[in-house]
Formats: C-alpha cells, structure tokens, sequence
C-alpha cells in the first residue's frame, strides 16, 4: 500500500477542515481519537459480529468497506498530528476472531491515548489493518475506497457538513 500518497490526501483534507472551521491550531487529538473509537463501533455495528442473539445477516460488504475506510481517516490523520508514518510491512500479534479484533482495536486507542507513542501508534494502525484483512479487504480495496470517500470527504465540507 502506498500510506505516503494517502498521507499527504489525508494532510490535505485535514489542511482544508482546520481552515474551513477556523481550527488551526487547535490539539483536536482527543475528538480525533473519540471519533475513532465511536467509528470502530459503527463499524461493528455494520458487521454485526458480536450479536450472538440475533439472526440478521451482516451489512453489504460495500457498506462495511466504507465505515473502515472511516478510521483510515482518522488514523492517517492522528500520525499527522504526532509526525508518526507507517509502513504496511509492520505486523502484529492480533486476536483471531473478529470480535476479539474489535476488542484489541478499542484497546488499542485507549492505549494510544495513554501514551501517543509512535510503537502504540503502530500497533493501533497495523491491528486495524489486520481487522481490514479479516473482513475480507484487500488494499487496493481499502485505497481505492479511501480515494472515493475522500473525495465525499471534501464535497461535504464544501456543503457545510
């Protein structure tokens, strides 16, 4: 995966939301990191994986893709805000089992939040690339639904979002 060019989108759009809400400035890393934990659980949501008393089937795995893509957003942009990169050769010792990934990926954040290391910061974007994989994403998946929802990003701050 090329995280460089996805990195310098997500400066970008970042660049433009901080300008377009006179948010320069601004230390928006506990938001950022809320947003990420609140956008995990509508991911799970979507992917309905920890109703053991429920039937229904998960979401279309189009609508799932874009609720991940969501994070990859937030991600991106909290290794903006700390200077910290990555490489997509990083791994990890992630939980097998969906929910348990889910787990380790709110874990994660909280962790983060403790201590915004760059080895926390790592290991918070390699579990949830793991947890991408696990639902079946591949990463040119994740980069060409990253461009598109980037591009909706965008539109919608022009709008007034």
């Amino acid at each position: 995966m090329d995280w460089a060019s996805l990195f310098k989108m997500q400066h970008k759009l970042d660049t433009y939301i901080l300008e377009n809400h006179n948010l320069q400035g601004k230390n928006l890393l506990e938001e950022k990191l809320l947003a990420l934990l609140v956008e995990t659980g509508e991911l799970a949501n979507e992917t309905r994986c920890f109703k053991f008393w429920s039937n229904k089937p998960a979401n279309d795995k189009q609508v799932i893709l874009e609720e991940y893509v969501d994070n990859i957003h937030f991600i991106l942009s909290i290794g903006l805000d700390k200077g910290y990169s990555f490489n997509s050769g990083e791994g990890t010792d992630a939980p097998e089992s969906l929910t348990a990934l889910f787990n380790q990926v709110f874990a994660d954040v909280l962790a983060f939040r403790e201590d915004p290391s760059e080895s926390r910061y790592h290991k918070l974007f390699a579990d949830y690339l793991v947890l991408g994989q696990k639902l079946g994403f591949s990463e040119a998946d994740v980069q060409q639904a990253y461009y598109e929802k980037n591009k909706i990003n965008f539109t919608r701050q022009d709008e007034g979002y």
